[in-house]
């Protein structure tokens, strides 16, 4: 069977809640390799996608295909599912946990790996985002940027249960939402990195100029359930697109209205 080159492909995807449509009808495909940002106020629906993809939640219509299979059920329902990655907007660790036992957790599924393997695994891992010597403290032991970088040596985990053959998709919901503009520097740098160490697509959601000039190729722009505006990141830096215009300048008057934002 010959391998898909979209890492996502969506066909007039749609969810809503009770009477309110978040998404409705969506259409955008992802190359391999591809890095995209989607962007729009709060509560357009961005993380929404995120959700959907990392297989959290389902649409009520539409079509969705990872890798070229499409997708039918939630993620802890499938036997194969694909290889997606999400680093949430918090490190989301579980505290009882020691850091080895977060970042490792998937892996422990695998009867085959020893726990010596795991242990070099987590710590290599680790390294990549520049910890050392911290796998055996808890959560609450780290500070709060130590805690996202594990966020991300957990992303970088390879869980050798699932396909092999695939390369990764990377979710980062509003990596550096609330973060200084120096902390977000260090976080847009290290999802950079991570892009680079797992070679697979992947989904910026923010709403933070830098990280989506940074981290992206392509951009996308959510309003109202809907795209509004395709581009490359340097027509979205030049765009004058009144969604983008307004987007950008963080102008009160445009199509996207306070009142609904």
């Amino acid at each position: 069977m010959k391998k898909s080159k979209h890492a996502v492909e969506t066909k007039n995807l749609s969810i809503s809640w009770g009477k309110v449509n978040v998404l409705n009808q969506i259409n955008f495909k992802l190359n391999d390799g591809e890095k995209l940002a989607i962007v729009g106020p709060s509560g357009s629906g961005k993380s929404t996608i995120l959700k959907i993809l990392a297989g959290l939640i389902l649409p009520n219509k539409g079509e969705l295909r990872i890798f070229g299979e499409k997708q039918t059920y939630l993620r802890l329902d499938q036997n194969n599912p694909p290889d997606v990655r999400l680093v949430f907007q918090n490190p989301a660790l579980l505290g009882s946990l020691t850091i080895e036992e977060n970042v490792g957790f998937l892996l422990k599924r695998n009867k085959n790996l020893s726990k010596k393997l795991i242990h070099e695994i987590v710590c290599e891992c680790l390294a990549e985002v520049g910890l050392f010597n911290v796998e055996n403290k808890l959560p609450n032991e780290l500070s709060g940027g130590m805690q996202k970088r594990v966020s991300f040596a957990r992303a970088l985990i390879t869980d050798q249960t699932l396909n092999a053959k695939s390369k990764p998709l990377l979710l980062f919901d509003e990596p550096t939402a609330g973060l200084d503009p120096i902390a977000s520097s260090r976080i847009e740098d290290l999802i950079n990195k991570t892009n680079d160490k797992a070679s697979g697509s992947s989904i910026v959601v923010s709403h933070v100029l830098s990280t989506i000039e940074r981290t992206s190729d392509k951009v996308l722009m959510l309003y109202g359930g809907k795209f509004r505006w395709a581009g490359s990141i340097n027509e979205f830096k030049e765009s004058n697109d009144p969604y983008v215009f307004q987007f950008r300048h963080g102008k009160l008057n445009g199509p996207m209205q306070p009142k609904d934002i």
